[in-house]
């Protein structure tokens, strides 16, 4: 890894779960909780400001929402200031080299968070950058959405070994992060999705060889559901592939979440969904309104989660210093009890 360019330590990236194990998940997803919990309790708390007076370069070369106000309201609130970059406007491989965008954005600011199409430039962005990168989204990947997604189940309690995750539709970019999750932390994921639709060979084959739990491809997604402990979709039709909506929609018809496919999973199920959803499509409105789902918590702790990252990359000692602590408390309650 490159030198970060304020004190000589190594930095931080994050572009996917390539250098994470679990213990390293669940210390962020505890921190998550932390900074969760210390918003809730105090949103106005001015000693709490880790990365006061840091700047973040965002980078959008594709429509956002949530992932938009998530990072800049979470740099804000860490104390630092967010600017927003259109992909359009500073022509990113085109007006100007990726290489260069990296070098010059490390000079004036303190991390990069990049929403962009070819995966490809997020990994040129962080090898030419001395200052962390956050992938916020490429048609490969989307790590910072199941990082959410994940620290949501864990905070309901509903993370075990045994765990059932069938994400149900397109073998694309999430589904794709689920798979690389899944070679790292214990649990059975399941991809139902149409022949033809299936997520990238390698990250699957590099998850599966890792994997202490299973990782299954089926095609039929009643027989998927089964038993499930949580169903989760996805759009059928992401950027860039409005053209093919018309053959998409036909394939993926049998593999919308619904309450008959819900009755297939266990009576305890949760419903999830990364949003934007298409009701009437890949979910139906009463199933994704009704008391299964979950899809609104896990929008909300893209926050807590994408700060708790945040603070991980650009103030690792503020973060050690709370998992020191947090590891001594633990120990002192194991003794009282």
């Amino acid at each position: 890894m490159s030198q970060d360019k304020t004190n000589g330590s190594k930095k931080r990236d994050f572009l996917g779960f390539t250098g994470l194990d679990a213990a390293k998940i669940i210390e962020l997803f505890d921190y998550s909780l932390h900074i969760k919990r210390q918003r809730e309790a105090n949103r106005q708390n001015a000693e709490f400001r880790p990365i006061r007076h840091k700047t973040v370069a965002m980078i959008f070369n594709k429509p956002s929402l949530r992932t938009r106000v998530s990072f800049e309201l979470g740099v804000y609130e860490l104390g630092g200031h967010a600017i927003s970059l259109e992909g359009k406007s500073i022509g990113v491989g085109e007006r100007e080299s990726v290489e260069d965008i990296a070098r010059l954005l490390s000079r004036y600011n303190d991390a990069i968070v990049a929403r962009l199409h070819e995966h490809e430039i997020i990994e040129t962005l962080a090898a030419h950058a001395s200052i962390p990168v956050i992938n916020a989204l490429t048609d490969l990947s989307h790590p910072c959405q199941i990082l959410a997604d994940a620290f949501t189940l864990y905070e309901k309690g509903l993370w075990r070994e045994d765990t059932k995750v069938v994400f149900v539709g397109d073998g694309n970019n999430v589904a794709n992060s689920w798979i690389e999750l899944a070679g790292i932390l214990p649990f059975h994921f399941v991809l139902a999705c149409p022949e033809g639709y299936l997520p990238d060979e390698k990250l699957l084959r590099q998850a599966r060889a890792n994997a202490k739990g299973a990782i299954e491809i089926l095609h039929d997604p009643m027989e998927a559901a089964r038993n499930a402990d949580v169903l989760y979709t996805d759009v059928w039709t992401s950027m860039g592939q409005e053209e093919e909506m018309t053959e998409r929609l036909k394939a993926f018809a049998p593999f919308q979440i619904n309450s008959k496919m819900l009755a297939e999973a266990k009576s305890s199920a949760v419903v999830m969904h990364c949003m934007p959803a298409h009701r009437g499509q890949e979910i139906s409105a009463e199933v994704m309104d009704g008391p299964h789902s979950i899809i609104i918590d896990e929008a909300e702790n893209r926050l807590h989660v994408q700060k708790a990252l945040m603070v991980k990359l650009m103030n690792h000692d503020v973060y050690r210093k709370f998992h020191l602590t947090h590891r001594l408390n633990r120990a002192a309650n194991r003794l009282k009890a």
